[in-house]
C-alpha cells in the first residue's frame, strides 16, 4: 500500500466494511478497520486492523481521536453501522476537524434516521411514500383503521434489543393482528411504525446508492435491485445485481429528494416497484453510512467508496459505467435459505461475485467455511 496517500478508517466489520475496504484496495488506499465484532471479514488482508470494545460511544470516540494523533494528514473516514452514525454525528465538532467525512445537520440525519421522521418528510416534499401510522402507546392504535391491509410493522428506528428478540419486520393482515403484535413488542421497543405493504417479490425491491457532496452536488450513484431477501420478502439483501434499465429514474428521485431536504454525504434509498403499475415507491432511506450491498456497485463498474475518498481529497474521480452482462453480489448462506423457500425465484445469467470468497484475498472466506464446519460438528 502507498504511504503517500491519505489512510481511510473503516468503522466496523462484516460485509459492509469488507465492500468498502476491498473497494478502497483498488487503487493500494491504505486502511485501517477500527472494528468491536469479530467475524470472518476481520481477516481480510487489504486493511490494518484495531479492535476496539465497542463502535459507540467514548470508546469510539476515543479510539478515532488516538488514531488522528498518529495520522495528522486527515484520514477519510468511512461509518458502517447506524450506531456509529449516531455517535460521530453527536460529537461531530470533535471528529471533523481531524478526520474528511461529510454528514447533514444533525438534526437533519436523526429524522432521516427515524422512520417516522423520514415518512413526515417524504409526505411533505411529494415523494411517492406508503401510507404510515406510528405506534408508541395504546392511544395511537384507532389510527391503524385509516391504512389499507395487509401492512408492515417494524420498528421506527433500528434498536438491538428490538433486533435480539424479533423480526426485523412483520406482514400484518389486520389492525386487530397489528395491534396484538405492538403489545407483545412495546415492553422491549414501544416506537413501531405500520406502512402499507406493496405486494411483489424480492425481486421488485430496488435501490440506489450514492455519495452527495458537501455542495450537494451528486459525485457517485448506482442503481441496483435485491434478487432475493433473508428473510424472504421482509429481510435485508441476500443476493443483488444492477438495474442500469432504471438508473435515470432512480438517481433522479434519490438526488432530488436529498436536495430537497438538504441531505449530503453517503446514502441510499431502498425502494419498491409495485408490479400493477409499476411505479417505484420510496420505503427507507440509508444515511451516514454505507449499505450492507454497497459492493455490488464496485463489481458493477461504480465504486462508490473510491470516488468518495478521491472526492473529499480533490482528485480526480474514478471512471464509473455499469458492466454488461451485470454481476450478481451473493451473501453465500442467507441466499441459499432464501432460496430453497423461493424456488420460482431465479437467478440472472452472468457472473456471480461471492461477498466473502475472492481469489486475491482467500481468508474471509475461508474462515466463513471454517466457522459453519464448527458449527455443524458442535451441533
Amino acid at each position: 500500500m502507498s504511504a503517500s496517500k491519505p489512510m481511510a478508517v473503516v468503522v466496523g466489520s462484516g460485509l459492509n466494511a469488507l465492500g468498502i475496504i476491498r473497494s478502497l484496495a483498488v487503487a493500494e488506499v491504505p486502511t485501517l478497520m477500527l472494528f468491536a465484532d469479530t467475524d470472518p471479514t476481520v481477516h481480510t488482508r487489504h486493511a490494518r486492523k484495531q479492535r476496539i470494545a465497542s463502535t459507540e460511544g467514548d470508546v469510539l470516540i476515543d479510539a478515532l481521536r488516538s488514531i488522528a494523533v498518529r495520522n495528522p494528514d486527515k484520514p477519510v473516514l468511512f461509518l458502517t453501522e447506524e450506531k456509529s452514525v449516531s455517535t460521530v454525528s453527536e460529537r461531530r465538532d470533535e471528529i471533523q476537524p481531524h478526520f474528511r467525512i461529510v454528514l447533514p445537520e444533525k438534526r437533519l440525519l436523526a429524522a432521516l434516521m427515524h422512520k417516522q421522521g423520514f415518512q413526515d418528510l417524504a409526505n411533505l416534499h411529494g415523494s411517492a411514500v406508503p401510507p404510515a401510522v406510528r405506534l408508541r402507546g395504546e392511544a395511537d392504535l384507532p389510527a391503524l383503521a385509516t391504512l389499507r391491509f395487509p401492512c408492515v410493522l417494524k420498528p421506527a428506528v433500528k434498536d438491538y434489543g428490538y433486533g435480539a428478540k424479533f423480526k426485523k419486520a412483520y406482514v400484518v393482515q389486520s389492525a386487530a393482528e397489528a395491534a396484538d403484535l405492538f403489545r407483545e413488542i412495546a415492553p422491549v421497543m414501544s416506537d413501531l411504525i405500520v406502512q402499507e405493504w406493496i405486494e411483489g417479490n424480492d425481486s421488485d425491491i430496488y435501490f440506489c446508492l450514492q455519495y452527495i457532496g458537501r455542495n450537494g452536488e451528486v459525485v457517485a450513484s448506482f442503481s441496483g435491485r435485491k434478487i432475493r431477501s433473508w428473510p424472504p420478502r421482509i429481510g435485508g439483501t441476500a443476493s443483488c445485481t444492477s438495474a442500469p434499465e432504471f438508473h435515470r429514474e432512480l438517481q433522479s428521485m434519490t438526488a432530488i429528494f436529498f436536495q430537497q431536504v438538504g441531505f449530503i454525504g453517503m446514502g441510499s434509498m431502498e425502494y419498491k416497484r409495485d408490479p400493477r403499475d409499476g411505479r417505484f415507491y420510496m420505503v427507507e432511506p440509508t444515511v451516514g453510512r454505507t449499505d450492507f450491498q454497497e459492493e455490488v456497485a464496485t463489481v458493477n463498474g461504480t465504486n462508490i467508496p473510491l470516488a468518495a475518498y478521491y472526492h473529499e481529497l480533490g482528485q480526480a474521480l474514478p471512471d464509473a459505467s455499469y458492466r454488461s452482462p451485470p454481476r450478481v453480489w451473493r451473501e453465500p448462506v442467507t441466499d441459499r435459505w432464501s432460496a430453497q423457500l423461493q424456488p420460482e425465484i431465479t437467478q440472472p445469467a452472468g457472473t456471480t461475485v461471492d461477498a466473502y470468497w475472492r481469489l486475491n484475498d482467500v481468508m474471509p472466506g475461508l474462515s466463513l467455511f471454517l466457522e459453519r464446519i464448527t458449527s455443524r460438528l458442535s451441533r
